[in-house]
């Protein structure tokens, strides 16, 4: 029987490990889907919502951009999709408080740099910043 594993991982740890009926992702190409039996393929992913279906539900984990791989498991009719993190949370687990926080320090940064005729370093990181708090709050929303 065909099964799909699933791999959340980040530099710190891998965050959702387990076998999976689907990974919903969205790439720099739009949204895919991953089911068993999958082709192998490579490529990015979108800071966006990433969704794991699951024989108990779906699992929602807001990634902030990455990477993915599937290919074949390490067991027969067993496909893996991987999906590299540099920063990654389950949505169930954002604090909003502290997302609200984070967008208003990141928008007052924005302010406070607009005045300067070039983008610096301090408003990109801000803008960056800002997107974060932005895809958190969303996905905490929805």
């Amino acid at each position: 029987m065909a099964t799909l594993k699933v791999e959340i991982v980040t530099p710190e740890a891998p965050l959702w490990v387990g076998e999976a009926t689907a990974l919903v992702a969205r790439s720099s190409e739009g949204w895919f889907t991953v089911l068993p039996e999958h082709m192998d393929m490579v490529g990015n992913v979108v800071p966006s919502v990433v969704r794991v279906g699951t024989t108990e539900g779906e699992i929602a984990i807001a990634v902030h951009g990455g990477f993915f791989q599937v290919g074949p498991g390490e067991e027969e009719g067993e496909t893996l999709a991987t999906v590299l993190a540099g920063i990654a949370e389950k949505v169930d687990e954002i604090d909003v408080a502290r997302a609200q926080a984070a967008k208003e320090s990141a928008e007052a940064e924005i302010a406070a740099d607009i005045r300067n005729e070039h983008e610096t370093a301090t408003s990109v990181m801000a803008r960056a910043a800002l997107d974060r708090a932005e895809l958190r709050l969303s996905a905490a929303r929805s």
